[in-house]
């Protein structure tokens, strides 16, 4: 191949890797101008398990805003969130639809599982956030209110909308990241980087590893710190489960 051939070939790859991009962007925007139409209803979607958690208290909750634009850049950071999060499967696909013609069949047929279980798996680490873990945390804060009898004065809860929905988002991506832990592993597995045995002797290791990410990605306090660490060790161990499986396969191929 000569030399403007290979000139050539990385123009066009290029020229579509921008369309794609252009793509996965004009996708990004439209879907943020509807979100953005629809951002008081994501809004109370997102405040829901905040709601449920004080539904049967005594005190009238209520969040509120300390800046005159708070609540419309708040309404911006949700609509993008959502929009990102609906498009995150348009954008694996562009990613899909630029890689796939320098793959081989059988190369294909092994990276589409994990194109499928990537949104799926964010989805879970989304829906534990939102479904457990988030309640389990505003009931363990709100212990530490207080009536006054003991403090003379009551130490009660003013929750501001952007933090607690800034709070929420994180998480949710944080979880979401985190829960592609076997996607990780599997893809280094059939490139060769890592084996269950590797896995397997490395798991003291990896142990303090997770519980010290899980104290990074979360506030500083146990409920959802455990709650992001234990899925994590779950989903190590079914790591080494398909990494073994892998091996299994490849050495039947190679046999």
């Amino acid at each position: 191949m000569t030399k403007n051939q290979n000139e050539s070939g990385l123009i066009s790859h290029l020229v579509e890797l921008r369309q794609r991009l252009i793509n996965s962007f004009i996708c990004l925007f439209l879907l943020f101008v509807v979100c953005y139409y629809f951002s008081e209803y994501i809004y109370g979607f997102l405040v829901e398990p905040y709601a449920k958690a004080v539904e049967n208290d005594s005190i009238e909750r209520r969040l509120i805003f300390t800046a005159l634009q708070e609540t419309f850049l708040t309404y911006l950071k949700v609509s993008f969130f959502a929009a990102f999060f609906i498009t995150s499967p348009f954008i694996l696909i562009q990613v899909w639809k630029f890689i796939a013609p320098g793959l081989y069949q059988h190369e294909k047929i092994a990276i589409v599982p994990y194109l499928i279980l990537t949104p799926i798996l964010f989805l879970l680490g989304g829906m534990l956030v939102y479904y457990l873990i988030m309640p389990l945390a505003i009931k363990f804060f709100l212990s530490f209110e207080s009536t006054g009898l003991s403090t003379n004065l009551p130490i009660q809860l003013e929750a501001k909308v952007n933090e607690y929905l800034s709070l929420i988002m994180k998480l949710i991506f944080a979880f979401g990241l985190s829960f592609q832990l076997p996607v990780v592993l599997s893809l280094l597995a059939r490139v060769g980087l890592v084996d269950s045995k590797f896995l397997t002797q490395r798991r003291k290791y990896v142990v303090v590893i997770i519980f010290a990410a899980a104290a990074i990605l979360t506030p500083p306090d146990p409920i959802t710190q455990i709650g992001l660490a234990i899925p994590l060790l779950i989903l190590y161990e079914l790591s080494i489960f398909s990494v073994k499986i892998i091996e299994r396969k490849t050495e039947e191929k190679n046999a």
